[in-house]
């Protein structure tokens, strides 16, 4: 089987600006450069897929379908710029969630836990040697490094100029 390369993408300060818990429409403010960087890594060979702590539907500031409206939204508003996003997980979990089924000590889905990147490579048959994430936390670099791809911390900026620079697409 050929096995497809994988940018990994943060969401929170790495496409969009990290505002606190954004989930409503209003907070949707692109990085500098996202839809760039995100059609730069596809024109590359890259399956895109962000990987998401949303721990702000654990700690019951918003629910599950409203941060997948958000995704979803998300989503579109890069394709409307031609940066298609092939796939999103998003880890709703967190040891104080106020809701039972919410609520894990160290769900295996919460960065720096591995298990949406293991589960993007199982589901669309990626490449870990051949991949990376760009997160904007150590967790994210983390969580990458426990599923064998590489990690590049991104602290702000122009993100295509990022992915070009030091990522070297």
């Amino acid at each position: 089987m050929n096995r497809i390369p994988a940018a990994f993408l943060d969401r929170d300060g790495v496409l969009i600006e990290d505002s606190g818990y954004p989930h409503r429409p209003e907070h949707l403010k692109l990085i500098p450069g996202a839809a760039a960087a995100v059609r730069r890594m596809k024109q590359g060979g890259y399956r895109t897929v962000i990987v998401t702590n949303q721990s702000g539907v654990a700690r019951g500031l918003f629910s599950e379908a409203q941060m997948n409206a958000f995704n979803d939204l998300l989503v579109a508003r890069l394709a409307q710029d031609g940066a298609v996003i092939d796939a999103v997980y998003a880890a709703p979990f967190h040891p104080d969630a106020v809701e039972a089924r919410y609520r894990h000590p160290d769900h295996p889905d919460r960065k720096p836990n591995p298990g949406m990147l293991l589960r993007a490579i199982a589901e669309q048959d990626l490449d870990p040697p051949r991949s990376f994430i760009i997160g904007d936390q150590k967790r994210d670099l983390q969580a990458g490094e426990r599923a064998g791809v590489a990690g590049f911390l991104f602290e702000g900026g122009d993100l295509d100029a990022f992915v070009r620079d030091v990522v070297g697409l």
